[in-house]
């Protein structure tokens, strides 16, 4: 059940992000409350973290101000749903599927130079698990359970890779794939991911690579 703090900073967010609440217009905390029926305090909450985003400023006796998207932090999942959800979402979403053809056919190839190390024991174990998870899934045709799955899938791949910036944008794509969950997965999608699974458990960073790339290109 979402809680009114997340109601709030939700309605607000994708209001500044939509550009329903236009940039560089000012409001109050009053008029917030009023806007979203919310308390004071429930909505100062809201702000600060809006303002953390970059979405906001709050300064006494001028009251909120909206920013424009240079200043947002695109890369935060939350930022990144109000985006795919308001009226660029196409356009975003080619952002987004150019960011992860950049970086994650990269960390594929690290990931499966990586695998054999025997700090990577657990997360060669986890990845070929949640392989199999994700197939299951996909065979009882569980798109939730092919989502979660899907989602820690690559996260997995990621944080073998062994580069903290590259562990750093699982979150990015997480929400990216959540907001496709609910199309159905093919036969085609589920042997790219277990093709993708014995490259990196092989130690094939070649093949990783073509197969993730192949994998960003579909979605």
């Amino acid at each position: 059940m979402t809680s009114t703090f997340e109601r709030v900073l939700d309605q607000v967010g994708a209001a500044v992000v939509s550009g329903e609440v236009a940039v560089g217009s000012r409001r109050s905390v009053d008029d917030l409350v009023t806007w979203t029926g919310a308390s004071r305090s429930i909505v100062r909450e809201a702000v600060r973290v809006l303002v953390a985003l970059g979405l906001l400023t709050a300064r006494r006796r001028v009251g909120v101000t909206v920013l424009g998207v240079r200043e947002w932090d695109v890369l935060d999942p939350r930022v990144v749903r109000w985006r795919l959800q308001g009226p660029d979402g196409d356009r975003v979403a080619v952002e987004l599927r150019e960011l992860r053809a950049a970086v994650e056919p990269v960390a594929g190839a690290a990931a499966a130079r990586r695998a054999a190390l025997d700090e990577c024991a657990d997360r060669r174990e986890a990845l070929r698990t949640t392989a199999d998870e994700l197939a299951a899934a996909a065979t009882r045709d569980d798109r939730l359970g092919f989502v979660i799955a899907d989602v820690r899938f690559h996260a997995l791949v990621l944080d073998l890779s062994g580069n903290a910036l590259y562990r750093r944008l699982h979150q990015v794509v997480g929400q990216v794939l959540r907001e496709r969950g609910s199309i159905r997965p093919d036969r085609h999608d589920v042997g790219l991911h277990l093709a993708l699974a014995d490259a990196v458990l092989d130690g094939r960073p070649d093949e990783a690579a073509s197969t993730m790339r192949a994998i960003v290109d579909r979605t």
